[in-house]
């Protein structure tokens, strides 16, 4: 490693390229396979990353970036920061760490929300004044001698202080004066033992992420921060510390880091649109080295090199020295798009998956400090892509925009809420507190089998689909076995709930091996938006049909909103959000059309990542909202009155966009709120919120299935918030990721607690 940091990488995938962690994870959890077939497994992927970072060119090479689950929850482990009623378990500290994250029948996990504005989930780490700090875990130091030990020198990465503790909650029982930012200073002496111990085993550079400084922050709290980093500073026996924010702008973040003891900032030059005026004033950066996140970390467009190094050029004079990066990990992006063998040849030309970002990051260090005609041929070849994107035809479609252009703000209207209660309730003839699901139902291997077996022509279509069928009937039959109020399809025809749609709609392609670490072993593979969007055929309409068809009870039209497919997707960066989002709703508005047509009662729009896109700077949020809103209500807003629109959300902050959850005007809305207890619903009062709400009974995310007792509680406490004659029952999420036994055990109990509560409202 030279004195310097040099060209860089924040972060790198960990699940694998083909997600050999989340197999042996799965076969762990099952039983299948024991501690060390894991360990060994998480070792070779190590291993690999390690080397082909090295063997790319790149000068610093990040450790300490994989998990076997989630960072901040590792970051809680090393730190001693483990709830109580997970150490009364007393497990080894493996399955304590997965009890945390996943549960155990006996003990909920901890809440999992959003990793910022990503898909990427988080375990929320518990803090209390007694929560006892120690160096409790020295993975971080094993993992860099585990790297030196291939001949690699690393630069270990850990999550910041101040981040961590602005991401955690309060433990249960802690003073409602109490927050976590309060323990700060006995965290930083653990940070500072740890940092000694790295030092001490040869680490020259350590990363401390900050990324919580991209969103708004008090003057209290920048405080903190200029009184941490100088804390941290000031040690003498320690390694480099580089400090990156990323996912926006710092602000005045940045000018505390520049006046820091540090050694290094980063800066995210993406997604931070002021953030270069910001630099040009910083005189504190002279004597430091700045990373310059000029490759998107996020999304899997090619670089514009020239761009690129125009702004690079600009930074010369700022700093000490100048690196390049990424402008956040490539944690979010798949491994190789040389991986793809079947995606449409032009749009991949236009690719740059993580090992991709790599070569752009050498190639555009290289070209800074060596000079453009070091790598001109390099060079020259990379702008063809650009160009060829730049003007493809393909891009637009004449009708698509021709159709946006007509749209009037009555498109995006529906009818009073009161009438259209009123219809429904005729038409759907529910009781109180009616019982429904979220959506999907297990994905059992047989259903997988068969959709990989159509896929390699193993089977024809109409084979597939009669199999299709027969678990769509014995879904129909168990829900109607288990005694629910509104039934579900199960959804068995749909590998992912944005993958899905994309399929079939235009402006769209799908990879086969672009997975993507959402938490845990659970991956998705984005699909990739790259032109003007719409729907030429129908979609879902003969599985909603055949599903109604089996019983007498209202089946629900299942479909995924503008949002969600923006959230998820990988987008087109040459046109704004908003305008995409529009496409999209028109396609989504045509589905829900098509349903209502077809005799389908209840309509679902899903938007679980309504809060994920909100922007980090509540300055922005304003814009944002309106025009995701606006796509919601245009998707959802030609149909009757008698047609029932559900949405769902989950795993969020509801609190940031409460009002905008009253503003998509569904008639019903579900939420996550098990692993949160109804926190949810005391934010839905203060706005008045006035229509159907479905606050989760049973966290799907966690394999420990909650008996009849526990969720009869939860409903008496929601029902404390919310009158009966609008409160739904249903889990917090669909069940594909579960199994039949487990959900039929959870239904069943989700219905006696149900019938338990009614007959008490009654009495």
């Amino acid at each position: 490693m030279t004195s310097e940091i040099g060209s860089t990488v924040l972060g790198y995938p960990r699940i694998g390229p083909q997600r050999e962690l989340k197999r042996a994870l799965e076969s762990y959890w099952a039983g299948r396979s024991g501690k060390e077939q894991l360990r060994e497994t998480a070792r070779t992927l190590r291993a690999q990353s390690w080397r082909e970072l090295h063997e790319a060119g790149l000068e610093s090479v990040p450790s300490n970036t994989f998990s076997y689950y989630d960072q901040i929850l590792d970051t809680a482990v090393t730190f001693g920061a483990v709830p109580e009623r997970y150490r009364e378990l007393r497990l080894d500290p493996l399955d304590t760490y997965f009890a945390m994250a996943r549960g155990v029948e006996s003990t909920p996990p901890l809440e999992m929300t959003k990793w910022f504005d990503t898909n990427y989930h988080y375990l929320v780490p518990e803090i209390g004044p007694d929560t006892g700090f120690g160096l409790a875990d020295r993975t971080p130091v094993e993992r860099f001698q585990e790297a030196r030990e291939l001949g690699i020198t690393t630069r270990p990465v850990l999550v910041g202080p101040l981040t961590f503790l602005l991401l955690s909650k309060s433990a249960e029982g802690a003073p409602s004066s109490f927050a976590p930012l309060h323990r700060l200073d006995d965290l930083l002496e653990v940070y500072a033992e740890l940092l000694r111990e790295l030092h001490r085993a040869g680490a020259e550079w350590v990363q401390l992420d900050e990324p919580a400084f991209a969103a708004d922050r008090e003057p209290a709290e920048l405080e903190k921060l200029r009184g941490a980093y100088r804390r941290l500073g000031e040690l003498t026996a320690r390694p480099k510390l580089f400090v990156p924010t990323y996912f926006g702008d710092p602000g005045e973040a940045l000018g505390v880091l520049a006046s820091s003891p540090i050694e290094a900032v980063g800066v995210d030059l993406v997604a931070g649109s002021t953030t270069m005026e910001v630099l040009s004033g910083l005189t504190g950066l002279r004597n430091k080295t700045l990373v310059a996140g000029l490759v998107e970390g996020r999304n899997i467009w090619r670089t514009d090199l020239d761009d690129a190094l125009s702004k690079a050029a600009t930074l010369l004079g700022l700093a000490g020295e100048v690196s390049v990066g990424t402008s956040c990990s490539l944690l979010h992006v798949p491994y190789d798009v040389e991986a793809e063998r079947d995606i449409d040849p032009q749009v991949k030309s236009w690719l740059a998956f993580a090992r991709q970002k790599v070569e752009e990051v050498v190639l555009l260090d290289r070209a800074l400090h060596e000079g453009r005609e070091a790598v001109r041929d390099q060079l020259d070849r990379a702008r063809a892509p650009i160009e060829d994107r730049r003007n493809a035809a393909r891009l637009h479609d004449k009708a698509v925009r021709d159709r946006i252009s007509k749209l009037r703000p009555q498109d995006a209207d529906r009818g009073e809420y009161t009438k259209r209660r009123a219809d429904q309730q005729r038409a759907l003839g529910l009781p109180p507190l009616p019982t429904t699901t979220i959506g999907s139902f297990p994905q059992t291997t047989d259903v997988r089998k068969a959709r990989a077996q159509l896929r390699d022509g193993k089977i024809d279509e109409a084979t597939y689909n009669t199999r299709m069928v027969d678990e769509i009937q014995r879904v129909i039959t168990m829900q109607e076995e288990l005694g629910l109020d509104v039934l579900v399809h199960g959804e068995p025809e749909r590998n992912d709930m944005v993958q899905y749609f994309s399929e079939y709609m235009n402006g769209f392609v799908s990879t086969l091996n672009g997975w993507v670490q959402s938490y845990g072993s659970r991956c998705v593979r984005p699909p990739i938006l790259f032109g003007d969007v719409s729907r030429p055929d129908p979609i879902t309409v003969e599985w909603a049909k055949k599903a109604q068809s089996m019983t007498n009870k209202p089946v629900k039209g299942m479909l995924t909103g503008p949002v969600t497919i923006l959230a998820w997707s990988f987008v087109r960066d040459d046109q704004p959000l908003g305008d995409t989002a529009n496409q999209v709703a028109l396609a989504i508005r045509d589905e829900v059309s098509d349903l209502e047509s077809a005799g389908i009662g209840v309509v679902q729009v899903d938007e679980p990542a309504l809060r994920e896109l909100l922007p980090l700077r509540s300055e922005r949020h304003g814009q944002y909202l309106e025009w995701a809103v606006r796509s919601f209500r245009l998707a959802t807003a030609g149909v009757t009155d008698a047609t029932q629109i559900h949405t769902h959300l989950c795993y969020s902050e509801f609190g940031e966009v409460i009002n905008a959850i009253v503003d998509l005007d569904a008639d019903v809305t579900s939420l996550e709120a098990a692993r949160s207890r109804m926190e949810v619903l005391d934010d839905l009062n203060e706005v008045g919120f006035a229509r159907g709400v479905g606050p989760g009974v049973y966290d799907i995310h966690s394999p420990r299935v909650p008996d009849s007792d526990e969720i009869e509680k939860l409903l008496g406490a929601a029902l404390e918030a919310v009158p009966a004659e609008r409160l739904w029952v249903n889990p917090d999420c669909g069940l594909k990721t579960r199994g039949y036994e487990e959900v039929r055990t959870a239904l069943e109990n989700m219905r006696v607690a149900t019938e338990r509560v009614r007959g008490s409202s009654r009495s």
